[in-house]
């Protein structure tokens, strides 16, 4: 922020964990060192009301365009709903900017599917409109982001999980949440299950927990057959994805297959959330979520 402001920047973090993470006050104090820094850990949907009317008014209508709010935590549900809560404690003048990105859920989607964007079309294949796309071990936060994400692309959506009624709960409410139905949920619990859920794929996505290996070599080369992209966000061995590392950036996994690491995935992913601080610091209303990350996500590898 310029030094010639009438008003400091302030941003509240408001953390439902037990300790508010240092990782995106510390990027904040990268990029703004004047910036007044509060946080509040353990935060409780109860407690929400309270913190943001005591933010909205002390700095009056003007000064209130300078506070800003992050919403993080390990507890997504709880942060949808402190979300909720926020917008409904606001009202003109007296609205706050609202930067969402719960131990960095929203930023790992938009930046994967940002890179299975920019692969595809550096390869010749164009966008993602009216490709299929899977999320392997889909129904966490991430899964379900980068499934939103890539229906709003125009793609179809396979999310798989080993329950298959979680999968098609999270695809219910993709479709929910882009208003058409382009998502579907099956079960993949066994490679045969894997392989038939990437049969008809053009991207396949990685998204399960840290050293779980979801799609081997053998499953790929078998039923890929239209796989032109895959993208994997485990960085812990063993990798989500055989034959992809973390440090990987566009290597042919095998013949016509490309693919990208957790840690490439990473490297966009801590640029964006750079860039959206630097859009909440401009923004003077409104909430910065997934859809947020992805424009920013897009813009930047257009760069490149």
């Amino acid at each position: 922020m310029s030094s010639s402001r009438p008003y400091k920047l302030a941003i509240i973090f408001l953390d439902t964990d037990k300790h508010v993470s240092p990782f995106e006050p510390l990027a904040v104090v990268d990029i703004f060192p004047d910036a007044f820094i509060l946080t509040y850990s353990n935060v409780d949907v109860e407690d929400v009301k309270k913190i943001v009317q005591d933010a909205m008014f002390p700095r009056g209508p003007k000064g209130v365009r300078y506070t800003k709010i992050f919403v993080g935590g390990s507890d997504v549900v709880k942060v949808n709903r402190i979300v909720e809560v926020i917008k409904q404690t606001m009202f003109p003048p007296f609205e706050i900017a609202v930067l969402v990105d719960p131990r960095g859920n929203n930023t790992t989607a938009a930046a994967a599917v940002a890179k299975a964007l920019q692969l595809l079309i550096k390869h010749g294949y164009g966008d993602l409109k009216d490709k299929k796309v899977t999320i392997l071990a889909g129904t966490g936060p991430v899964g379900f982001a980068c499934g939103v994400l890539s229906a709003l692309e125009g793609a179809y959506v396979t999310i798989t999980s080993r329950v298959l009624e979680r999968a098609q709960d999270v695809a219910q409410r993709v479709n929910k949440e882009v208003g058409v139905e382009r998502a579907r949920g099956v079960k993949a619990a066994s490679p045969e299950e894997f392989g038939k859920a990437i049969e008809e794929a053009d991207v396949v996505i990685a998204t399960g927990a840290p050293g779980v290996r979801l799609l081997t070599l053998d499953v790929l080369k078998q039923y890929g057959k239209n796989v032109k992209v895959v993208v994997d966000v485990n960085a812990v061995p063993p990798t989500g994805i055989e034959g992809l590392e973390p440090g990987d950036e566009d290597k042919e996994v095998i013949p016509g297959v490309y693919g990208v690491g957790a840690l490439r995935v990473g490297v966009l992913k801590n640029s964006i959330l750079v860039e959206l601080f630097k859009k909440l610091a401009e923004t003077p209303k409104g909430i910065l979520d997934y859809r947020a990350a992805y424009e920013v996500a897009k813009t930047l590898i257009s760069k490149k």
